[in-house]
């Protein structure tokens, strides 16, 4: 079975730069469709990244123009690139393939 691992979480502060790393234990036929999601504190768990059907990105108001996510297939990779962090941020960021979950990596923005 696949495993997904995220990585690159930590402290940062407030207009600061992340990029969090899912690799995936196995090679997955289609890395499109990984999802990054993060859940904040006493929170339901959002999308905050996601390739489209059409091969390109979509993202909630929230982080667009912010966050990137992008994929390298031959290291079985899925990146979010977190630009111009913000305090409202903070949260334990997943990546997700279908009905599989990874353990998640804090961001930690502070103001």
């Amino acid at each position: 079975q696949v495993q997904l691992e995220e990585s690159g979480g930590g402290l940062v502060q407030a207009g600061g730069s992340l990029t969090l790393s899912c690799v995936a234990s196995t090679s997955i036929f289609n890395l499109n469709a990984v999802v990054w999601y993060r859940q904040a504190p006493g929170k339901q768990r959002e999308l905050v990244a996601r390739f489209t059907s059409r091969g390109s990105e979509n993202y909630p108001d929230s982080v667009k123009g912010r966050f990137t996510i992008s994929r390298d297939n031959a290291k079985n990779t899925v990146y979010l690139q977190m630009s111009s962090l913000k305090p409202e941020d903070t949260a334990v960021y997943y990546c997700n393939f279908f009905t599989i979950w990874g353990r998640g990596t804090q961001v930690t923005v502070s103001s």
